[in-house]
C-alpha cells in the first residue's frame, strides 16, 4: 500500500515545545503514516527524528510527548533506557552503541514547525529488527 506523507505539513506550533522540550507528531495516511518527534535544542535549534528505537523497532515515549530525559540533555527510550545525542541522534548509552535515530528534515514557519519537503524520502515503513535482518 501507498503511503501519501504532505510536504509542509504542520507538525505542530513552537510554543508546544516549550512544557517537555519535545512534541509527537503523526503525518500522512496509508498503512504506514510518519510517526515522529520534534526537539527543541538549548540553542534553539529544532531537530526532528522518526519516533522507533532502533534496538527494539517500538516508539521511544511511554507518556505523549515525553522524549526526553528529565535535564532534557538525551532522548530516552522508555522501554530499555538507551539514550541518543539529540543532536547527532547517536546511541551513546544502552543496548544499541552505534546505531542513530533516523532524522527529519523540519523547518519553522512562523510560529509553526513544519516537515520539510527533503523529508518526504525518508523510508517511513517500519524498520526491520535485528533478527529480522538479512546478511
Amino acid at each position: 500500500m501507498s503511503t501519501s506523507i504532505p510536504t509542509d505539513a504542520i507538525l505542530c506550533k513552537l510554543a508546544d515545545l516549550a512544557e517537555t522540550g519535545s512534541r509527537g507528531f503523526r503525518v500522512g495516511d496509508g498503512d504506514w503514516p510518519l510517526k515522529g518527534f520534534v526537539l527543541r535544542l538549548d540553542d534553539g535549534s529544532l531537530r526532528a527524528w522518526v519516533n522507533n528505537c532502533p534496538h527494539a523497532g517500538h516508539p521511544l515515549e511511554l507518556l505523549p510527548h515525553r522524549f526526553l530525559t528529565a535535564d532534557r540533555k538525551f532522548i530516552q527510550c522508555s522501554s530499555h533506557g538507551a539514550l541518543f545525542d539529540p543532536v547527532s541522534g547517536s546511541c551513546v548509552a544502552g543496548p544499541c552503541p552505534g546505531r542513530k535515530l533516523r532524522p527529519l528534515a523540519v523547518a519553522l514557519q512562523g510560529d509553526d514547525i513544519v516537515l520539510a519537503s527533503s523529508s518526504v524520502d525518508v523510508d517511513n515503513a517500519p524498520p526491520r529488527r535485528a533478527a529480522e535482518s538479512t546478511q
